[in-house]
């Protein structure tokens, strides 16, 4: 016990120190986030015309990992998620499995479809690459990397999620149970388990993608539904990390937050869904700052909607979003829908050619046949075939602006059953971001270490009464 208290105040960088070494108990475990930009992707020159990349010296980019890593082992966080991991790079791997190793983790590897390039994890981060990414010459497996300590955690199951999407993304599925003895709860043989994933989003090179981007965050909740549901498992709180790509006011967040994700950050320092500029942490490769990277916590006993439900209610605010950036008002917006009816309504047929004319639908990664009649099903609320104007205000236009952010149809929940469990949860206790400018919203222009700041979270296990979810 006196070991493991050295080792969780020794663990803390120089920076940010005080702020996330107040916050850790024998209790606490951490979780730290980083795209660590891979050497493919790192330009040595601010000038586009420059096509010189880290990749082509190996002085470079081997002295920027091990200081990389050098800062990971000091900060010893009880998870790690990398992405842009340069599988491919032999050496790389090599010198981050045997330094990772030796210091006591345990590190899974997982490369981008069609050896596309992409991210490092520790402790299941989710690879991706980006579809204009550097060229041929330097190509090379990229992907995550995630770790977890072998003092803290047992690995129960592992499994690789590959999307096999437009953008070749992947991501990591890591069960793990708690196995310290400060962790357990002896005297009702709660058992603490968490599920980890890992992931890298595709970048928004153009609106079209956004729906790419939730289809590919809606996939990776499909399959943790599933795998919670083959292996019937028990409540248990579940962390989303990654580079997300993508703020605080896009449809990827809502739909996180509509499924009771919380951002870590974001809870620690009391920012609500609208402080969407209170921090960054990206400058990406057209000069832009944004704040990208998350830790998204899921606690046991917060009741959700069903995950069809929020699919559906996002992809309808995405459609609105993209009625209204034509400058369309409400009514427009109900004409522009019923082009081929004769009647005041929209029929079927109308309501898939608008989403066709707003690249919604009709290519390769646009909305499938099936999901368009979903989306139908639903807003053809009494069920009689056609959209009347009262429908598409309450289920696509205003729906936003009814939705208050509680939830009041007990009928797009998860049933929970009556008898009530014990359940370990946590609480944020800390977050910080390093550079530490990025936390007021500025970048520092002497930063190297990537194009990514680091996000760490200090959390603190809990119990919490919570039903088990049928779903």
């Amino acid at each position: 016990m006196v070991r493991r208290k050295t080792m969780l105040k020794g663990r803390i960088s120089r920076i940010g120190r005080y702020a996330i070494a107040s916050s850790i108990t024998d209790q606490c475990i951490t979780c730290t986030t980083f795209n660590i930009l891979a050497p493919i992707y790192k330009r040595l020159s601010d000038d586009e015309d420059d096509i010189g990349r880290e990749s082509d010296y190996r002085a470079y980019w081997l002295a920027r990992n091990r200081r990389i890593l050098d800062w990971l082992l000091r900060e010893k966080s009880t998870i790690i998620c990398l992405q842009e991991y340069w599988v491919g790079n032999e050496e790389l791997v090599s010198m981050y499995e045997k330094r990772l190793g030796n210091a006591g983790y345990i590190s899974f590897q997982l490369a981008r479809t069609n050896n596309r390039g992409d991210v490092l994890i520790i402790c299941f981060r989710c690879l991706t690459i980006q579809p204009d990414g550097p060229p041929s010459s330097c190509l090379g497996k990229k992907g995550l990397l995630t770790a977890v300590h072998r003092d803290y955690f047992s690995i129960i199951n592992h499994r690789d999620l590959l999307l096999n999407d437009f953008g070749d993304r992947v991501a990591q599925l890591l069960h793990v149970e708690l196995v310290s003895p400060c962790f357990l709860n002896r005297s009702n043989n709660v058992r603490q388990e968490i599920l980890i994933v890992n992931t890298h989003l595709l970048f928004p090179h153009d609106s079209t993608l956004c729906l790419v981007r939730l289809h590919q965050v809606y996939e990776i909740l499909q399959n943790v539904e599933s795998y919670q549901k083959e292996f019937e498992l028990n409540p248990m709180p579940i962390l989303l990390c990654g580079d997300w790509n993508g703020s605080k006011s896009g449809h990827v967040y809502k739909f996180l937050r509509s499924q009771g994700f919380v951002s870590s950050y974001d809870t620690a320092h009391q920012y609500t869904d609208d402080d969407a500029h209170k921090w960054v942490s990206h400058r990406n490769h057209r000069g832009n700052i944004c704040g990208v990277d998350f830790i998204w916590l899921l606690n046991p006993n917060r009741y959700r909607k069903l995950l069809k439900t929020s699919w559906n209610e996002t992809v309808f605010s995405l459609f609105k979003s993209l009625l209204r950036r034509a400058s369309l008002t409400v009514k427009d917006a109900f004409t522009f829908l019923k082009v081929d009816s004769e009647g005041d309504y929209v029929t079927y047929s109308g309501f898939c050619e608008a989403l066709r004319q707003l690249k919604l639908a009709g290519h390769r990664y646009g909305l499938s046949e099936k999901e368009m009649k979903d989306l139908w099903v639903q807003a053809d609320i009494d069920g009689n075939g056609v959209l009347d104007y009262r429908e598409f205000q309450q289920r696509i236009w205003y729906s936003e602006e009814l939705d208050d952010g509680s939830i009041h149809d007990n009928d797009h929940l998860h049933d929970p059953v009556h008898d009530i469990q014990q359940a370990i949860g946590f609480s944020v206790k800390n977050a910080v971001l390093f550079p530490t400018e990025v936390e007021k919203g500025m970048w520092p222009e002497d930063y190297s270490l990537s194009d990514h700041a680091r996000l760490t979270v200090v959390l603190s296990p809990v119990q919490m009464p919570c039903s088990k979810l049928i779903f």
